[in-house]
């Protein structure tokens, strides 16, 4: 009884979104007598496709592994540069002063309007599909950093120099450790950033493999229930990246944090 509690509430989006989409697949067929891949039609390619069935000469285990692999590459880059130059900013009151407008500015630029820039510079390819993503993972990383620098209550940092704390050991043991909070915050909305760029990017730039380069191709062959299977693919993936990853992450690290100010 327990266990059906638990689950009937969890499934609710799930079954309201798959009745939606049947309800449009029905309602454009009907109106306009177009095919619309259902939700079942959806699962059966998904089935083929894992069984081994071709997606535009490759399979869909390739397609995405190699989407797989462009994320968190350009993830771990942003994160990096991210997290360096946030928390530089934040602690540093000239460097902010410059910093925070330009990630304020480069925050508002969507990530498919790095097209014509990555083109230039890296030419078509891998290399401007990763920078798209690094650089649209990088500002809300960044950002975060700063302010969860800025939000560290000054009182642990006078009571640490106090104590005869250095530069390296305020960093290190108060400033890194307040502002883990806000810097889980950025990483997760810089991870979902860069999903939804690589896609695009893979649409655009043309990389020859991907998930996102799968739906475009799917396109042009009119195979669109392979383009829903990738769709629900891409979804599966972020739903699990936020359930499985960040949000365990994020409320041990919350609790811990909280734990740590009340016993102080």
């Amino acid at each position: 009884m327990r266990l059906l509690r638990a689950t009937v509430p969890a499934s609710i989006p799930a079954v309201l979104a798959v009745t939606v989409w049947a309800i449009l697949a029905w309602a454009v067929e009907t109106t306009r007598g177009i095919e619309f891949p259902t939700p079942w039609d959806t699962a059966v390619r998904l089935a083929t496709l894992v069984a081994g069935a071709d997606l535009g000469q490759h399979s869909i285990f390739r397609h995405l592994v190699d989407s797989l692999v462009r994320w968190l590459y350009a993830f771990a880059i942003a994160a990096v540069a991210g997290v360096t130059a946030g928390m530089a900013a934040g602690w540093w009151t000239r460097v902010g002063r410059i910093a925070t407008p330009l990630l304020h500015g480069l925050q508002l630029i969507p990530g498919l309007a790095w097209i014509p820039v990555a083109l230039l510079v890296f030419g078509v390819g891998e290399r401007a599909t990763i920078s798209m993503i690094a650089v649209t993972a990088f500002t809300p990383i960044a950002i975060a950093a700063m302010d969860g620098v800025r939000r560290v209550d000054t009182t642990f940092l006078r009571a640490a120099r106090m104590l005869g704390a250095r530069k390296g050991g305020v960093f290190l043991y108060v400033l890194l450790p307040g502002s883990v909070p806000s810097l889980i915050t950025g990483l997760r909305v810089g991870l979902g950033n860069g999903w939804r760029t690589l896609v695009a990017a893979e649409m655009v730039v043309g990389t020859g493999t991907g998930l996102g380069y799968s739906i475009i191709e799917a396109r042009w062959t009119l195979d669109y229930a392979s383009a829903f299977a990738c769709i629900a693919v891409i979804c599966a993936i972020g739903l699990a990246t936020e359930r499985l990853i960040f949000r365990p992450i994020e409320a041990r690290t919350i609790a811990r944090w909280r734990l740590a100010r009340d016993s102080a």
